[in-house]
């Protein structure tokens, strides 16, 4: 007997497929508290506490400017610029004073944010669930391997790369992220040879929650918009960022591959423990290399 019978090669590639588009998403969320951790040395648990946001102003843009195509594009662009502008406030304000404190000081003053900004979310846009159709030009599917897949995660996976590449770049190729390496390895060298430091922090962090904002921006089309939806992320990109290397950004895009794929294979084989297979995966790989699959920054 057949241990899995629905499953073909073609469902299988396709289930493959979204779990590359959904780990695209963790990879844009994940790479900004990488960075933060790398460079900052922070815990950011209201990471996910800004991707929730990022999705609810998006939903908010988006369905201001519903009249016009270009309600969701409007939304992609100013929404992650709204999550940056709070993270350039929360830097400023409060944890520019705070960098030399001790980690888990830290770990409990970013928890406090999420409990603020849980109340804010439910000031502003209250507790229903809220909802953004998908762009009309990715509405309906495309047929690979003669199934169907969403227009929208064809999307995504396209812009996985391109965020890899831009990272990428960004890290290597640009002055800040030569610095920003340097600042992660020692600060005050940095700041000896004349460098102000704390702009380059302060560039990190609003980079850090722009990605965040992002990543919000990107899944509202694709589930329910809610209060709560924080929490799951940031269990998911903290344990991305772990078994990938805390402050390695390729870390962070190996570690969203491993969960996205693991996450969308176990839905597949055994949907009733669908969710425990990600974390099995987590758990083999810290067996086996406790401090990450890439070199850790840490």
């Amino acid at each position: 007997m057949e241990l899995f019978p629905s499953l073909s090669f073609s469902v299988l590639c396709i289930q493959i497929l979204v779990g590359l588009s959904k780990a695209t998403i963790l990879f844009i969320v994940a790479s900004g508290l990488t960075l933060i951790l790398g460079v900052l040395r922070i815990p950011n648990l209201a990471h996910g506490s800004l991707y929730m946001i990022g999705a609810f102003t998006t939903y908010s843009i988006a369905t201001a400017f519903s009249q016009s195509n270009l309600g969701f594009w409007v939304a992609l662009l100013l929404a992650p610029l709204v999550v940056a502008l709070i993270g350039l406030i929360m830097e400023q304000g409060l944890f520019r004073f705070l960098y030399k404190r001790d980690h888990l000081m830290m770990l409990l003053f970013t928890f406090s944010f999420t409990l603020v900004f849980a109340d804010l979310v439910k000031l502003v846009w209250g507790s229903d669930y809220r909802s953004l159709a998908v762009p009309k030009i990715f509405q309906g599917s495309y047929l690979l391997l003669g199934m169907p897949f969403p227009r929208y995660n064809l999307f995504l996976l396209l812009l996985g790369p391109l965020f890899a590449a831009g990272l990428w770049y960004l890290t290597n190729r640009t002055l800040l992220g030569k610095i920003s390496r340097a600042a992660a390895v020692d600060r005050e060298m940095v700041g000896a040879v004349g460098v102000n430091v704390n702009l380059v922090y302060a560039a990190v962090f609003v980079l850090g929650c722009y990605l965040a904002g992002i990543g919000g921006a990107l899944v509202a089309p694709t589930q329910n918009i809610s209060q709560g939806m924080d929490h799951s992320i940031i269990i998911e990109i903290f344990l991305i960022v772990i078994i990938g290397g805390l402050g390695n950004v390729w870390g962070a895009l190996l570690g969203a591959v491993i969960f996205g794929l693991t996450d969308a294979i176990g839905i597949l084989v055994a949907p009733q423990f669908g969710i425990v297979f990600p974390y099995l995966a987590v758990i083999t790989v810290l067996t086996f290399r406790p401090k990450g699959l890439l070199k850790s920054i840490w």
